[in-house]
């Protein structure tokens, strides 16, 4: 099987140069000498005609971030399809990863299925599951997933490719979506649970980041893990507890113990280490 091209989103500038930096799919077939196109605008006459010339037998779509549009659907004679970071029909749209952590799913994994026109509603062809880490978050997880899907992309092309694979259609009362991750939904609300918090820091790793602020600075936690004892009952939420050397503060239930943060300017630290730097921490409250 040949790849015949690379489609791949523009250069974006990236530091604080801004130096307009070519994605990683880019790099990598230039490296090996495939040809890439990058359009603006996948709708526009040029764009369907560039990908045209592919003449692909077969469009393989993972992550690119826009809808494809009915011209370009059309072109490979075996369709397009997607890898997708989650168990379809659950958590469709932009953010799977991230959103299964969030809501405390037990599993995700990676399905194939065959792009239509609406957002992730095409058929399924496989699906491969693994089990969420109690450590796991939105990073560590993507590495996973990516294997994973890599793997059981090379394991369902050759089915496609001669129809032995029946596709089969999503359970649509079973679907559930998730709209792309904001900056603000990394602002902690310390009325939640702990558990919910903690989830919230790992599904936010690494943007836009569980944060919260303290002495008009914003900090950010970068781990943390909840546990149901709270000596403190009574103490409104947000309060710094010190906590085995470190620090804990209260929420809506339950503490959270906090492992690892950083202040913003500074580099990220332990908690032991900040406590010890700065000694007005236990006994503060955050907002």
């Amino acid at each position: 099987m040949t790849v015949v091209g690379v489609v791949t989103q523009p250069d974006k500038p990236v530091g604080r140069k801004q130096a307009l930096t070519p994605s990683p799919v880019k790099a990598l077939a230039l490296e090996h000498g495939i040809p890439v196109i990058q359009p603006v605008a996948l709708k526009r006459p040029a764009a369907i005609a560039a990908l045209a010339r592919f003449t692909p037998d077969v469009g393989i779509v993972a992550a690119y971030g826009r809808i494809l549009p009915p011209d370009v659907l059309a072109i490979p004679r075996h369709g397009h399809l997607n890898v997708h970071a989650s168990l379809l029909p659950r958590w469709r749209g932009a953010w799977p990863i991230g959103a299964a952590i969030l809501a405390g799913d037990a599993e995700t994994g990676v399905s194939i299925m065959l792009l239509d026109e609406g957002m992730d509603t095409g058929a399924v062809l496989s699906k491969r599951a693994v089990s969420i880490q109690p450590d796991d978050t939105t990073e560590s997880l993507e590495r996973t997933l990516a294997g994973l899907g890599a793997g059981l992309l090379v394991d369902t092309l050759p089915g496609h490719l001669s129809a032995s694979i029946p596709p089969l259609a999503q359970d649509e009362p079973l679907a559930t979506y998730c709209r792309p991750v904001r900056k603000a939904d990394g602002v902690i609300d310390w009325t939640q649970p702990a558990e919910q918090i903690e989830r919230q820091v790992r599904a936010m790793h690494p943007w836009p980041g569980a944060f919260t602020t303290w002495q008009g600075k914003q900090l950010r936690l970068l781990k943390a893990r909840a546990v149901g004892e709270d000596k403190n009952e009574g103490t409104k939420p947000s309060h710094v507890l010190a906590y085995d050397k470190g620090a804990a503060v209260t929420t809506g239930a339950g503490l959270l113990v906090i492992d690892e943060l950083q202040l913003e300017g500074k580099s990220p630290v332990p908690a032991r280490t900040f406590v010890n730097g700065y000694r007005d921490f236990a006994g503060s409250r955050l907002v």
